[in-house]
């Protein structure tokens, strides 16, 4: 674990999940980014054991480790939630009924969640994107305007507790975003 830096996350814990097919700099990047800021940090995936992330959707890339199986997984355990794309990674998930249980239970408990690139295909099979503004990967964008939510071109956008981004180029601003809403959440565990 990294070194806290200004601490603004230190005590809260933070959910990834991801599975197979992850975009492994949507996975890598915002976990350094929280846990540089006190963090820790939890892999939830559908299966134990570790993870296959890829970098552009076709070249494989590292392995993670699992922490915690969804299905063992709740959402009171956590501050805040991050759900990286890669298209194959919320493909799986959104198919999961425990996943989307997870990502349901998470957004409507008020607790923050980052979602980024092709993440919110998950958002969508959770019937939680009606009457909420975000963004997403541009062959996504159609699937949420159909679930009832608002599509804007924009690096971030922050929705109550929904913070969203388009692509890995977003990384920097979704990275501080995620941060400051994380700090500033009153729902912690």
């Amino acid at each position: 674990m990294s070194t806290a830096q200004s601490g603004r996350l230190t005590g809260r814990t933070i959910a990834i999940l991801a599975t197979d097919g992850v975009e492994e700099v949507e996975l890598v990047e915002p976990r350094r980014a929280v846990e540089n800021e006190g963090a820790t940090v939890r892999l939830v995936s559908l299966e134990s054991g570790e993870i296959q992330a890829m970098k552009k959707d076709v070249y494989a890339a590292g392995k993670h480790p699992v922490d915690q199986v969804v299905a063992e997984a709740s959402v009171d355990d956590y501050d805040g939630l991050i759900l990286p794309g890669g298209t194959t990674n919320p493909d799986h998930l959104r198919q999961d009924e425990k996943a989307v249980a997870f990502v349901r239970d998470f957004v409507t408990s008020g607790r923050p969640v980052g979602v980024i690139c092709h993440g919110p295909w998950t958002l969508v099979e959770a019937d939680v994107v009606r009457d909420r503004t975000l963004t997403s990967y541009p062959s996504v964008r159609t699937d949420i305007r159909n679930a009832g939510g608002t599509v804007v071109d924009k690096e971030v956008v922050i929705d109550k507790n929904l913070v969203s981004s388009r692509n890995p180029d977003d990384l920097p601003a979704f990275c501080s975003a995620i941060i400051d809403v994380f700090a500033e959440s009153e729902t912690s565990k």
